[in-house]
């Protein structure tokens, strides 16, 4: 339930005004909760509570009851959560989600009710409106382009009376790509089309805590009833029970139980399958036996449509042709980083009636464009060291061991670890297999050549600059 704010206010003692933002909490999140629509806010926003505003800083900060939903709320939510607090109190000038405590993390989740079990009735509740889901993530709102088009056929064939061709259907991409868009069309679609049906819808976090609460609470057989008792499974991020190996193995028998059922399956996860850190093997091969779509960054084009979508339905709302053109310049990522500049510039032009044109677009966006450069991976790093030394990309990942090739090799490894957010097994992977020790091997032995070998250092130096540039 929203809280009152109870004693959160008081904490810190820093809070000049506390007591006035309590009693506005509730007003602010009845207002999100007609903007965002029920599902949505009650699965998500429904469960934090105020914490504590400074009246020094205008940060208003809000509790969420685990790290994962509280950078997911921050993420998804900050910009709206922003705009509808100065709408109660101007002077607000951020807002912050933080997670509980691990104890009170733990607590809270396995506390909450299943995540929804949805059961249509027959004839009006076809209508996915009724069923609680979020409406606006629909098939009709998501803009098909070269870069999802599998994505989005595959998960509207999966969403279809017919049997499906491919199943389970595994769609991988980077955060805000629209898996999650997908997900929620097609619980909609499958209900509309199978009125009867049995749909849990439900992120890989919240079922290992309620896996594990099982566990402890003696109640697996209920558990795993409930589980395979759906019609159509839709895990969200299951990249987040990398290493838990009794989850896993759960895992591995819900999918066994509704793949020899004929029942569907549906996840999601940042990265493909193989690429899965500490997953049992007989897992990885379930997940790989149906369908396995990428979602690629997007498009020019698409990052175009999607924002003309937007202000589509905001015929009151001007914005010029060069600001959306700025826009999808320089918000190349992913859709919620754009989605997020549009909301921003949006709502700054709203509160404070400036101008909304192309000097208030690169003044007000300034920070978030250098955050939302593109990030490198490690095929642009090994396209770039081949280059470099004239080698043809396949040496990355074959056994030669001659020095003309190996020691390139180690380079990119080097600026893999350096460049990325990969582990050093994935990044084996990526270099034909190799174990993490070979990595870490080639890792340490560059930097050691670096400080010793000035011919070395200076043409890392120039790959590097290729790489930024």
């Amino acid at each position: 339930m929203i809280s009152d704010g109870e004693s959160y206010g008081q904490r810190g003692g820093q809070t000049a005004m506390s007591g006035d933002a309590v009693t506005l909490w509730p007003r602010v999140a009845e207002g999100l909760r007609r903007d965002l629509g029920a599902r949505t806010f009650d699965h998500w926003l429904k469960p934090v509570r105020f914490a504590d505003y400074c009246s020094l800083s205008g940060v208003v900060t809000l509790e969420a009851a685990s790290r994962f939903s509280a950078n997911w709320i921050n993420e998804r939510f900050g910009d709206r959560l922003e705009l509808a607090w100065r709408q109660h109190l101007p002077a607000v000038r951020s807002v912050t989600v933080r997670g509980a405590s691990a104890g009170a993390e733990r607590a809270a989740i396995l506390a909450q009710p299943p995540l929804p079990t949805f059961v249509p009735a027959p004839a009006p509740a076809a209508n996915p409106a009724l069923l609680g889901f979020d409406p606006r993530q629909s098939f009709e709102r998501f803009v098909v382009a070269r870069s999802n088009i599998l994505a989005a056929n595959a998960a509207r064939r999966m969403a279809m009376v017919e049997t499906p061709q491919f199943n389970p259907l595994y769609l991988c991409s980077g955060t805000g790509q629209g898996k999650t868009h997908l997900l929620q069309a097609i619980a909609q679609d499958y209900a509309a089309a199978h009125p009867t049906a049995n749909i849990i819808l439900m992120s890989a976090e919240k079922f290992m805590l309620e896996f594990v609460g099982a566990m402890r609470g003696g109640d697996m057989m209920a558990f795993k009833a409930r589980l395979r008792a759906a019609d159509l499974l839709l895990l969200d991020d299951l990249q987040f029970v990398i290493g838990k190996n009794s989850t896993q193995e759960e895992l591995l028998h819900t999918i066994d139980d509704l793949m020899t059922a004929g029942k569907r399956l549906v996840v999601t996860a940042d990265r493909p399958p193989a690429m899965l850190d500490g997953v049992e093997a007989r897992l990885l091969s379930r997940l790989s036996g149906g369908l396995v779509a990428d979602i690629e960054a997007p498009e020019d084009d698409l990052r175009d449509r999607i924002i003309r979508q937007r202000l589509a339905a905001m015929p009151m709302v001007e914005v010029p042709d060069d600001v959306v053109a700025y826009l999808v310049k320089h918000f190349t990522r992913n859709i919620r980083e754009l989605e997020g500049a549009l909301n921003k510039l949006l709502a700054y032009a709203a509160l404070t009636g400036a101008r909304l044109d192309l000097a208030l677009a690169e003044d007000r966006l300034a920070e978030n464009v250098r955050s939302a450069r593109p990030r490198i991976t490690i095929d642009e790093i090994q396209r770039a060291v081949c280059a470099h030394y004239k080698l043809d990309k396949s040496e990355m990942a074959s056994k030669r061991r001659v020095r003309a090739i190996a020691r390139p090799r180690q380079v990119a490894m080097y600026l893999a670890k350096e460049l990325t957010p990969r582990s050093y097994p994935e990044i084996g992977r990526r270099f034909g297999g190799r174990d993490h020790s070979t990595v870490i091997h080639a890792v340490r032995t560059v930097e050691a050549l670096r400080v010793s070998d000035s011919e070395l250092d200076a043409e890392i130096a120039a790959i590097r600059r290729s790489l930024n540039s």
